[in-house]
């Protein structure tokens, strides 16, 4: 079995990181009870990383996904509770990049 690895970065518009990520993580257990799901979570930058790291950023956060099968990815894409969460933040984001990876 292929993992499917999604890598997204989401910026918040300024000040609204905070906000964002309340709602992310309202919709995290729903997203987790998910068939397919391995792994969701949001992270930000680590602090004292040094001079190496290439920061996101006081507005951005990156979500880490694993997904059994691009199938169980394509179900969650069009859930109702990922709906509703895009709902609720949409007007708090300047940019959303998702990055959808397999094994080297």
């Amino acid at each position: 079995m292929a993992v499917v690895h999604v890598f997204a970065v989401i910026t918040a518009k300024p000040g609204k990181r905070e906000a964002v990520l309340a709602h992310f993580h309202e919709n995290v257990p729903a997203v987790r009870a998910e068939e397919g799901c391995v792994e969701y979570q949001a992270v930000i930058d680590a602090d004292d990383a040094g001079p190496f790291q290439s920061a996101l950023g006081p507005d951005s956060f990156a979500v880490v996904e694993k997904w059994e099968t691009m199938a169980a990815l394509h179900a969650h894409a069009v859930s109702p509770h990922m709906k509703a969460y895009g709902d609720k933040v949409k007007d708090m984001l300047a940019e959303r990049r998702i990055h959808i990876l397999r094994d080297a």
